[in-house]
């Protein structure tokens, strides 16, 4: 698969919003509404194929994120995307700063301490309210604070390692 075909998974519908086929939607993007920047995204549900779908209205809503897509404008037919993937081709995405990661682009690094001792691999990364947490599988499940130039020493995305300074005991 081409890099321009790739495709990232940004979100979820979680639920619905109203009566007019609203449907909540559980968004990685930071800030959450960026998901809303998209015209249009790919649907996967569950068991099925990804499809393209037309965004044509969306606002945040406290703290998460509501959206209207083309073709669902009733509950019911709405509640049929409950539980499906959102995502968007990877050439969609906006260009980042250097020292700027897209967590997809992290996951599957080998993790190293500066001494070289081998932690395990980048599993997936989570939000806190403090900074984002870096999970490491290796002998054990180790989670470390995503914090450039504390904790996190260097990444290098063509070697496929990050480096951390951690305690491989902790």
């Amino acid at each position: 698969m081409d890099e321009h075909d790739e495709i990232i998974v940004l979100g979820q519908i979680n639920g619905l919003h109203g009566v007019r086929g609203w449907v909540k939607v559980f968004s990685d993007t930071a800030p959450r509404e960026n998901i809303l920047t998209y015209k249009s995204w790919l649907i996967r549900q569950p068991g099925k194929q990804w499809q393209p779908i037309a965004i044509t209205t969306g606002r945040r809503q406290g703290k998460g994120v509501v959206a209207h897509l083309q073709g669902y404008d009733d509950r019911e037919t709405a509640r049929l995307l409950i539980g499906s993937e959102i995502a968007v081709y990877r050439h969609e995405l906006a260009t980042l700063e250097q020292d700027e990661y897209y967590w997809t682009d992290l996951q599957g690094l080998t993790v190293t301490t500066i001494d070289g001792h081998k932690l395990g691999i980048v599993d997936h990364l989570f939000a806190t309210g403090a900074n984002d947490v870096v999970v490491v599988n290796g002998d054990r499940e180790r989670l470390i604070p995503f914090l450039q130039g504390q904790t996190i020493i260097n990444i290098d995305l063509q070697s496929g390692t990050m480096q951390v300074d951690w305690d491989p005991d902790f």
